[in-house]
């Protein structure tokens, strides 16, 4: 029986119903939307969710109406009156999340790399508001995957290969991670079939049966043992399933097996309360049926690694038919089902990730029927994948990166060559600046120059260039290769391009100009001392690129070479402009003021000047005001530092104190 068989018939009426209304609201023909009803009868039969339902309806006549030049998330908004306002918001959610998958132009000659696989299952669970909308993603892919058989020609044969490439490297696992197994098996038999049809025939052929046959075989093969163990006193769940193709024939090839040695081509689970009854389960299974001989694993009594928790038996059944049995108790079987043995991990061979796993396990539970799925979510959301970002390339490629990342973690995450050449990026067709926090599902399209040219000014934090502290580290090391390069005399053929401005930080307070047992901070090119400042509208610190401006009255300022208000005053009066470069003086600091708030406690004030202290830092000023009302504390420290990155790491110091909500430079 077909999972949407399942679907109750007042829902069943209720997708006709909205289907006839926007068909003919639409004036669209009879039966356009037949292959959207197939997908809402499949999630009716999953969920029982009306507005789910008709929501795939929904999206499917907006989409139509994108087709004819016309706003699908108006036309969505418009069916409101048909389907439901429920239904149309849901609708809107699902043309959000779109067509993820494999990118279109993709063809099977590409081959499919597994890690690229992977991230790709995690971003559809990242982008999407409300969890249950990857059901009707997954709906929408099996249906599509079931009329594939439909194609033809050369073109209609790509598609259909690239569809049941996509279902098994994406989709089946995604949905076998959430538990919808219906789902997951479907997919995989119908990817089986189209990937590899000898192979797929050759297994059908061996079975012998009709898969409504062998579904029928493990009902009355339940009924019996539920009969026999009620009669034992042992309550019990008993439910199971014909293994389905795909599974049989990744076994035989797993454990090296011909089909006649597979004995679980079958399958009945028994869940108990209590591990007594686990093995008085089993005493009833062996005395109905003979269990053959090389079959049989306590888990229970010696768990896997994993932790996982069963009893496995086979046995000669009805029909002298080999049928595997598990027992376990309920606990052990939400363990396996959500715990660290969980199906997917074992099965997949997955590399155990216990964040990425809780998030699994919440969509899991907000799929459940019981679940309250709107104060659920509402708990959960502002959590649920908070931690990554899913961006793609424009070829539709899925990159991994920290929640905050720029286009510029974005260009180092691709290629380490991609961040030194990056200039500037698109996101979504639009001009950002580096420094842009990019969200899930963004396109991302980097800029680039013919040769490296980083800036100093993204190894700074605080100025939100780069998120990551890898992607740093290959800034520095790229500068690190190339003043050992300068040092030993060699000119750096990359260091011909220079850095584009990037765009400009807020205003800075000036850091003052501090003389140390060194001199001046600074070297003026062809002058004696001269009286310096700094500016006020770019704040430089070392290593930035600096450039002098001669004042009247006032000696010389100091910008940063990129200055915007520099580069207005170079063009009216260009005689003013000196060439200087920060001292290479022992001793020569500049003194800035650096801002902490925080939660008052004691020790609060000491553990800040320890940072200090291990940076070698002397205090020239410091004031703490506490509010006690509020009870925080804020504490003003001015202190000298040698150069930008050092300002970085004692401002990254200075946050991670206990109770210290944040430290900044003073705007």
């Amino acid at each position: 029986m077909e999972t949407r068989q399942l679907c109750p018939p007042e829902l069943i009426e209720s997708i006709a119903a909205a289907r006839r209304g926007i068909e003919e609201l639409r004036t669209l023909e009879p039966g356009t939307l037949a292959t959207a009803a197939e997908a809402a009868e499949l999630l009716g039969a999953l969920t029982s969710d009306a507005d789910l339902a008709n929501a795939v309806l929904v999206k499917a006549a907006a989409e139509l109406a994108g087709r004819a030049g016309l706003d699908p998330d108006r036309a969505a908004e418009g069916l409101a009156s048909i389907a439901g306002r429920s239904a149309a918001s849901t609708a809107a959610a699902l043309l959000k999340l779109g067509d993820l998958g494999l990118p279109r132009h993709w063809s099977p000659a590409q081959g499919l790399d597994g890690r690229q696989a992977e991230t790709l299952r995690k971003m559809l669970l990242a982008v999407v508001s409300d969890p249950r909308l990857i059901l009707a993603r997954l709906a929408d892919q099996l249906v599509a995957l079931r009329h594939a058989r439909d194609l033809s020609g050369t073109s209609g044969l790509a598609e259909r290969e690239r569809r049941a490439i996509e279902a098994r490297a994406v989709f089946a696992p995604l949905a076998s991670r959430l538990g919808v197994w219906q789902l997951k098996w479907e997919l995989e038999d119908l990817a089986f079939r189209y990937l590899e049809p000898e192979e797929y025939r050759r297994i059908a052929s061996a079975l012998n049966e009709r898969r409504a046959d062998r579904e029928h075989y493990i009902e009355e093969l339940c009924e019996r043992l539920r009969s026999d163990l009620e009669t034992a006193g042992v309550q019990a769940e008993v439910y199971g399933r014909p293994k389905h193709m795909y599974s049989i024939h990744r076994k035989m090839q797993r454990k090296q097996l011909a089909f006649e040695q597979l004995f679980d081509v079958r399958a009945v689970r028994i869940i108990v309360e209590t591990i007594r009854d686990c093995y008085a389960a089993l005493g009833v299974v062996h005395g109905l049926w003979t269990y053959i001989p090389g079959e049989f694993d306590d888990y229970i009594a010696t768990p896997k690694g994993n932790f996982y928790r069963s009893i496995h038996t086979a046995v000669i059944g009805p029909q002298s038919r080999s049928v595997e049995v598990q027992i376990r108790t309920r606990e052990m079987h939400e363990h396996a089902e959500l715990g660290v043995a969980a199906h997917w991990t074992y099965k997949e061979g997955a590399p155990t990730d216990a964040e990425y796993q809780r998030k699994i396990e919440w969509v899991r539970r907000l799929l459940e029927p019981q679940a309250d799925g709107e104060e659920f979510l509402e708990q959960v959301s502002s959590e649920l994948f908070e931690d990554r970002v899913y961006a793609l390339t424009p070829k539709g490629e899925v990159v991994d990166l920290p929640r905050g990342a720029t286009p510029l973690d974005f260009a180092y995450s691709v290629h380490t060559s991609l961040g030194h050449r990056c200039r500037g990026a698109k996101v979504n067709g639009r001009i950002v600046p580096l420094t842009y926090a990019l969200s899930n599902g963004e396109i991302v399209d980097i800029i680039t120059g013919k040769q490296d040219a980083p800036s100093r000014d993204w190894l700074a934090p605080e100025q939100g260039f780069l998120v990551s502290p890898r992607n740093r580290a290959k800034v520095r090391a790229w500068f690190r290769k190339h003043d050992t390069a300068a040092a030993d005399g060699h000119d750096d053929d990359e260091e011909i391009v220079a850095p584009e401005p990037e765009p400009e930080p807020p205003p800075l307070r000036p850091a003052r100009p501090r003389t140390g047992r060194g001199g001046s901070p600074v070297e003026i090119e062809g002058v004696g001392n001269l009286p310096i400042t700094f500016a006020r509208c770019c704040a430089p610190l070392p290593p930035q690129s600096i450039t002098g401006y001669v004042t009247v009255g006032r000696g010389v300022t100091i910008h940063r070479s990129n200055c915007p208000g520099l580069a207005r005053m170079r063009e009216v009066r260009p005689e003013r402009v000196l060439q200087v470069e920060w001292s290479s003086a022992d001793g020569a600091e500049l003194t800035v003021e650096i801002a902490v708030t925080a939660y008052d406690r004691r020790g609060l004030v000491r553990d800040l000047t320890d940072v200090l202290a291990v940076e070698r830092l002397s205090i020239e000023a410091m004031s703490t005001v506490t509010d006690r009302n509020a009870g925080t504390a804020h504490v003003r420290l001015t202190v000298p530092v040698g150069n930008l990155e050092q300002l970085a790491r004692v401002l990254n110091r200075l946050g991670a104190v206990s109770n210290v909500v944040e430290a900044r430079r003073v705007a």
